[in-house]
């Protein structure tokens, strides 16, 4: 008999809805104090989740969901980052489930 593989799951700071790991963009404070994109997942420091889209982002960013979570300022250079990635993955940002 096998045993099913563990698949993580983590929370959007924005919208709170559960979702897989590979289906959330992680954003990390790192032990520096730099916050920035974590691309791979695996980089050291406080992360936060945010779903792969539009509002979701702009919602943690302004009402400071994604600071609270790092416990650090996200600079607009930070999101500019994450929604050039997001664009670059799929050409255009997907609209959120309901």
């Amino acid at each position: 008999m096998t045993r099913a593989r563990h698949v993580p799951q983590r929370s959007c700071v924005a919208c709170r809805q559960v979702r897989t790991k590979s289906e959330l963009v992680r954003i990390v404070r790192t032990p520096q104090g730099e916050v920035q994109l974590d691309e791979t997942g695996k980089l050291a420091g406080r992360g936060a989740y945010v779903c792969r889209d539009q509002r979701c982002l702009e919602q943690g960013v302004k009402q400071n969901k994604l600071g609270r979570a790092l416990g650090a300022p996200i600079t607009a250079e930070v999101v500019e980052l994450v929604r050039q990635s997001l664009a670059g993955e799929s050409g255009e940002l997907r609209p959120r489930e309901k």
